[in-house]
């Protein structure tokens, strides 16, 4: 199903996304996710998240575009939880190419991947950002989201401890 939308002079077509798209998503990725946005996301952002997710839930992998240039991704997932009645919805990425954080783009990619988790019986849906993403979390709160919590993340350089080990061993 598509969906589009004025934005100004130009049509905003939010659709699916297609295998043809994956290398351009991939690199807005890259883009918008680096490690000055998020010093532990960014880690994870790579090929396989959007392969893993298109190949579980592609009607949750969302593309925005206007005169035929993406502008923006969604991708999302299911989730069932054993032992609940609920079904859950996880918006794991969303991306708008830079400069166009205030178009609209994220608030119509948001808009229609929310519809198809509620069209898949989702009950409700989860987002995580860094705690420091302060336009994320106002982004996120302005579509309704809240309860808001921090998580620890952390990290152990096992390199380092390896070449020590190694080093006492010679």
């Amino acid at each position: 199903m598509e969906k589009e939308a004025d934005s100004g002079s130009d049509r905003l077509r939010i659709r699916e996304m297609t295998i043809d798209d994956f290398s351009e998503v991939f690199h807005m990725g890259e883009e918008v996710f680096t490690s000055d946005y998020s010093p532990s996301m960014y880690r994870t952002w790579d090929e396989y998240e959007i392969t893993t997710l298109f190949n579980s839930d592609s009607e949750l992998c969302l593309v925005a575009e206007a005169d035929e240039e993406l502008l923006g991704f969604a991708l999302g997932t299911t989730v069932d939880k054993a032992n609940s009645a609920w079904k859950y919805g996880y918006l794991v990425w969303l991306g708008v190419r830079k400069g166009l954080q205030k178009a609209g783009v994220g608030d119509k990619l948001f808009r229609e991947i929310k519809r198809r988790m509620v069209d898949q019986g989702v009950r409700m849906m989860i987002i995580d950002t860094d705690a420091d993403n302060e336009a994320g979390i106002r982004f996120f709160k302005k579509q309704g989201f809240g309860n808001v919590q921090q998580h620890v993340y952390m990290t152990l350089n096992l390199s380092r401890r390896s070449r020590r080990r190694k080093e006492r061993a010679e």
